[in-house]
């Protein structure tokens, strides 16, 4: 029975689909390769919450980099209307690069199930495994190294020659166990640790080693062209605030520098993990990066459907606000050619309703003066529009409208 451990609850399951794998293709390689796509079907969702938070960030950046001129001089305003934007848009400004951390931390759980495969792939104990490893050292220590990192390794692939000895020292041992393990795949021996000076060893030509060499070189090439047709299909996405791609800002975004700079680390990183682990691991992260680049561009295409609806929308609202603009300014065109001088009249509501009733009035006072006139009826004089408001002409103003100049005086007067 094995003893439980936290990390068990990845490498266990790991460790039984890779053994039922390798029982039904009779072959380490192809287990390896099958399971690569297993693990990243099974992510397919992390990977499309990844890809669209990735594509919402780049979308957003011209308006991000707007923001960042405005207020280049006010650092609290320049982060309150980005965060504005994000919750906006629904954008985490670390959720597409956490999700792309999950497929790099399944590494280390499968690295385990490799490195040990006595205890993962064929079940045996702790005690057992360490036994197994013991025996066959014991009978052939040539073929182990000072560095016992890999025994399990090593010892997996020679039990079936050492079947006998293994029987005696562990009388229970299972007849899955004592078929050991083929890490062979097409020449190659997966179990064994690339060598990055493989044409300079004695062993120059061997092709066991060469293509060791090339798993885990392909590995990191695999990361290069995985990043890079990651980032051309994020760039294509960039629109600014009117739905029109734009290129400069793709081009020149801290999103699209920080791109490249992931773009040559990331495969680094690769390199050196592929020339200091087992070859099964290289190969693992050779298909991974296949599949993700794969998924990469059936999801582009999925979400760029969704975006370029909403770019259409914002689009149409664009040469909407253009027209409008166009008729406006060609209404005040209109206006200045009629009035060149500028000169307007009050055109206030209320000067409006009495400009309007003085009309009216005016109206209807001509009409009774035509009626009359018909008729032959004698109306009484209408005082003159012009007549001083005091009655004296040379001092219109001198007496106002209330003026009663019998106001103040007296009965005997």
């Amino acid at each position: 029975m094995l003893a439980f451990n936290l990390s068990d609850i990845i490498t266990v399951p790991f460790g039984y689909m890779m053994n039922l794998l390798y029982l039904r293709t009779n072959n380490y390689g192809v287990a390896m390769i099958l399971f690569a796509v297993i693990v990243q079907m099974v992510l397919m969702p992390i990977t499309a919450k990844s890809k669209k938070s990735m594509m919402k960030m780049s979308r957003v950046t011209p308006r991000i980099q707007e923001i960042q001129k405005k207020y280049a001089n006010d650092q609290q305003k320049q982060n309150e209307q980005i965060q504005a934007v994000y919750k906006e848009e629904g954008v985490g400004m670390m959720g597409g690069c956490l999700w792309s951390l999950v497929p790099l931390l399944i590494l280390f759980p499968l690295y385990a199930v490799i490195r040990q495969p006595i205890t993962y792939m064929l079940h045996e104990s702790a005690e057992s495994a360490a036994k197994i490893v013991e025996t066959i050292r014991a009978a052939a220590p040539e073929l182990f190294s000072a560095n016992t990192y890999y025994d399990q390794v090593i010892a997996a692939q020679m039990i079936p020659q050492f079947a006998e000895q293994l029987r005696a020292a562990i009388p229970n041992i299972s007849a899955e166990t004592l078929a050991g393990i083929n890490f062979g795949f097409l020449g190659i021996n997966l179990g064994a640790v690339p060598q990055f000076n493989v044409f300079a060893a004695t062993w120059a030509w061997d092709w066991a080693h060469i293509g060791a060499f090339l798993v885990a070189l392909s590995s990191a090439g695999s990361q290069v062209l995985s990043m890079w047709v990651s980032q051309k299909l994020n760039d294509s996405v960039i629109t600014d605030k009117d739905g029109l791609q734009d290129k400069e800002t793709a081009k020149n975004s801290q999103q699209a520098q920080s791109s490249k700079i992931m773009m040559w680390m990331m495969p680094l990183m690769s390199l050196w993990i592929g020339f200091t682990v087992a070859a099964g691991l290289s190969l693992y992260w050779f298909v991974s990066g296949m599949v993700r680049m794969v998924q990469d561009v059936i999801l582009t295409r999925h979400y760029r459907k969704i975006y370029d609806a909403e770019d259409a929308v914002r689009l149409q609202k664009r040469l909407e606000r253009e027209r409008e603009e166009a008729e406006k300014e060609r209404q005040r065109a209109e206006r200045r050619a009629a009035n060149p001088d500028g000169i307007t009249e009050n055109t206030s509501k209320k000067k409006l309703q009495q400009k309007q009733q003085r009309e009216q009035e005016a109206a209807k006072a001509a009409a009774a003066r035509e009626y009359a006139a018909r008729k032959g009826v004698q109306r009484p004089a209408e005082p003159e529009e012009d007549a001083p408001l005091s009655g004296v002409k040379e001092r219109p103003n001198c007496k106002g409208r209330a003026y009663d100049p019998n106001r103040y005086r007296t009965t005997e007067d």
